[in-house]
């Protein structure tokens, strides 16, 4: 059960920690992460799309955790800014990208779940407005 207060950061990754893992949605790939603290890291994606435009991108995102408390683990609201890029059918796109989500790190298993969504605002070579959101999985070394 989630508690509404917020607990100091302990048992959490810390600084140097990586993960790889697998991401399925819109847009589906392999996703990494590098802890900078207990608070803060950052993520990378390489994905492509499953909406039948062939389309391959990358995206890095800059995130900032707020631990909450659970009975078990460790789950985290987080949140940030980060860039994309993607490629398709001769096109392309490159813009800035807000993910929000959550974070849940299993207490025993070096295995970490994630929920996100992304307002997306491509900048070149037009503006335009556009979304990701996946869940996910990685793996903690």
């Amino acid at each position: 059960m989630i508690a509404p207060n917020l607990v100091q950061a302990q048992a959490v990754p810390e600084k140097g920690q990586k993960a790889v893992g697998v991401m399925i949605g819109e847009p589906t790939g392999i996703s990494f992460k590098a802890w900078n603290s207990s608070k803060t890291a950052f993520d990378l994606g390489l994905t492509w799309s499953l909406q039948g435009n062939d389309a391959i991108g990358i995206h890095a995102d800059h995130l900032w955790h707020t631990w909450l408390d659970v009975d078990s683990g460790n789950l985290a609201f987080q949140y940030g800014v980060g860039l994309r890029t993607w490629f398709a059918d001769g096109a392309s796109a490159a813009g800035v990208r807000i993910p929000v989500g959550f974070n849940y790190l299993f207490e025993d298993a070096p295995i970490g779940l994630f929920l996100e969504i992304a307002p997306v605002i491509d900048i070149l070579p037009d503006t335009d407005a556009d979304g990701n959101g996946a869940i996910g999985a990685r793996f903690y070394f």
